[in-house]
């Protein structure tokens, strides 16, 4: 079983979590708070909260905005679950701080990616450059099988 590398996310209430403290998880990372794209998904793990609580599951989304954004975007959609952001490198880490472009111009940005986390710590499930509809549905399936 593949493991998470050495990490750690602040989260939005000051408090900080190691991938080692990582447990039976969906960790999600979305490319900027208060975009259409990743208010939809946000809401969408929101929206399926207690369906991941009752399998066991804790829910985790990062990105690379600061304590201070994603906490006024959790306070405004009424996130249930902790944000984070990533201000170790983590996106570099796992493999997902990646080239983009758009209208010809060229930039570094997260590929919209989410990580299933075992009740062992190792990773059961990743999927990248994921396309927000439908994609909490296919994560909820996944997590019926993730021991």
């Amino acid at each position: 079983m593949k493991k998470l590398p050495n990490f750690k996310l602040k989260l939005i209430d000051g408090a900080e979590i190691k991938s080692s403290e990582i447990k039976k998880a969906i960790l999600f990372f979305y490319p900027k708070a208060m975009t259409s794209g990743c208010t939809i998904e946000v809401c969408d793990f929101q929206s399926n909260f207690n369906k991941f609580k009752k399998l066991g599951f804790n829910i985790i989304g990062a990105s690379k905005d600061s304590i201070e954004k994603n906490l006024k975007f959790a306070e405004k959609y009424k996130v249930k679950y902790p944000l984070a952001s990533d201000e170790d490198k983590v996106c570099e880490k796992l493999g997902i701080w990646i080239e983009k472009s758009m209208y010809g111009k060229k930039y570094f940005g997260i590929s919209r990616s989410t990580f299933m986390i075992d009740s062992k710590g190792g990773l059961f499930k990743q999927w990248n450059k994921v396309k927000v509809s439908g994609h909490v549905k296919e994560v909820m399936e996944t997590a019926k099988n993730c021991p």
